[in-house]
């Protein structure tokens, strides 16, 4: 049981020393970043999917006719 309390105080510490430096921001303003790109990404693919589906639905009405 002490093993696993000196293993967890270890990555306290750790995160300590990067929660109480420069990096903890630089690693949100990265995420931030990643995370409007993956966002428009999203919106985009969505957006082709369901021109897609569109396009294919009006070929296959004229087929019915």
């Amino acid at each position: 049981m002490l093993y696993y309390a000196l293993i967890f105080f270890i990555i306290a510490l750790i995160a300590a020393v990067f929660g109480f430096s420069g990096i903890a921001m630089g690693a949100a303003s990265i995420a931030q970043i990643l995370f409007w790109v993956f966002l428009v990404a999203a919106v985009a693919t969505t957006g082709m999917y369901m021109l897609k589906n569109e396009k294919d639905n009006e070929d296959d009405d004229d087929d019915a006719t």
